[in-house]
């Protein structure tokens, strides 16, 4: 049970730490990480760097900052970085990606987070004038949050990356849940990232951590990264506090995510007969359920299944997003699909 007694389907941020983090965090070895002189930060960020097959890695207080970062050195001032029209980056991190990179995004369509190969290719644009912005990197998301928590194939990350390489552009990905992408196709996690340049994922979201998220890469990346960080105000002191919890995010968080995704596709086969709504279970793939309303709107929805102590997060006033996490159990489960039976049986 989540928030107030509720079952919490809103996001798997809304995860709390576990009692092994609790204790881990109270027990952490601490100094001042601006300076170089926090442990269990550096054992975080070496650890991080080692499971997904990257140089170094830099801890960051959220994955918009990880991202943020990632692109202002990937791309930066008045270049271009593709990415997908309804990527996290581009939608939802504040316009960051213009705003602090200073980069211009080519936004281009998808088939639920997979944008054809030949539209990436004749869309990347070299400065062969003075006005015309150069293409510098190209960014995927996997898990793709709007489109319903997809993993992207490998077989597609490779074509990606083969482009990019062909181009001399930085190739970045928004793996805020990568973990996740990682159980569904069933491979290690390294097997998705090995293609990219950089990588962002986060501590906070599935793998309840209080806060934070790491920003993966070559050194000297990192250490640029770095230097970023601190200028947007993300440098920390006693950081090892938190950094405690997401080493345990990492060597024990990840190894149960399956549990989730069993979950989610319990959801959604559990209200996939209610005629007023419309779920397209072979997407249900990883934690996430994507329930579009026919004869109400997503608010009016949501209103009625607050009575029931049930919550989920609207993406538009028709699509509202279920999302299961280590705070959400069997029984959960079933208390929203017996709410959500009993909103629709009249």
């Amino acid at each position: 049970m989540g928030y107030k007694g509720y079952s919490d389907f809103r996001s798997d941020t809304v995860t709390r730490p576990t009692e092994e983090m609790r204790k881990a965090m109270y027990e952490a070895e601490v100094g001042d990480d601006v300076l170089g002189d926090d442990p269990t930060v550096k054992e975080l960020e070496e650890l991080a760097a080692e499971t997904l097959g990257k140089e170094a890695a830099l801890f960051v207080p959220s994955g918009t900052m990880g991202n943020t970062i990632a692109v202002k050195l990937a791309a930066g001032e008045g270049k271009e970085i593709i990415l997908e029209e309804h990527s996290h980056i581009y939608n939802y991190e504040a316009g960051n990606v213009s705003r602090i990179a200073g980069s211009l995004p080519r936004v281009l369509s998808s088939d639920h987070g997979i944008i054809p190969i030949e539209k990436i290719e004749e869309n990347i644009h070299k400065s062969l004038r003075d006005h015309i912005p150069e293409t510098k990197a190209i960014a995927l998301e996997n898990t793709h949050n709007f489109w319903g928590g997809v993993p992207i194939p490998i077989d597609y990350i490779k074509q990606v990356s083969e482009i990019a390489k062909k181009h001399n552009l930085h190739f970045h990905l928004d793996g805020a849940r990568v973990f996740n992408a990682a159980t569904a196709l069933k491979v290690d996690v390294k097997e998705i990232t090995k293609y990219f340049d950089s990588v962002m994922f986060c501590l906070s979201k599935g793998l309840s951590a209080p806060v934070g998220s790491v920003l993966v890469g070559k050194k000297d990346f990192i250490r640029e990264a770095r230097i970023v960080r601190k200028y947007l105000g993300g440098g920390m002191r006693q950081a090892g506090i938190i950094a405690a919890a997401g080493i345990i995010s990492i060597k024990v968080m990840t190894k149960r995510l399956e549990e989730d995704h069993i979950r989610a596709r319990r959801l959604a086969e559990g209200i996939a007969d209610i005629k007023d709504i419309e779920i397209e279970l072979d997407r249900v793939k990883t934690n996430f359920v994507m329930v579009k309303m026919k004869n109400t709107t997503s608010f009016d929805f949501l209103e009625k299944l607050k009575n029931y102590k049930v919550l989920a997060l609207p993406f538009n006033d028709k699509l509202v997003r279920f999302v299961t996490h280590n705070d959400i159990d069997d029984k959960d489960v079933e208390r929203a699909i017996d709410a959500i039976h009993s909103i629709f049986k009249n």
